[in-house]
């Protein structure tokens, strides 16, 4: 639930965004975000728990794949 009124609607464009989440080797914490594919740059979304929390970010944005980063 966001802290102040309703949540954002993730704005993902497949010509220039690619869905990504990176992993911590260290810790296990996952953040789900974008790649800008002109840039390279991982843009943080959200801090994701788990599968289900990667799949729930996976079905808001209408991705069925998502790239791995460390």
């Amino acid at each position: 639930m966001p802290l102040f009124g309703k949540k954002p609607q993730l704005k993902y464009d497949p010509q220039t965004q690619q869905p990504a989440v990176r992993k911590s080797i260290c810790t296990g914490e996952m953040t789900a975000g974008f790649i800008d594919l002109r840039t390279g740059k991982f843009q943080d979304i959200m801090r994701v728990d788990g599968r289900r929390g990667l799949e729930a970010f996976m079905k808001e944005i209408g991705a069925t794949e998502i790239k791995e980063i460390y």
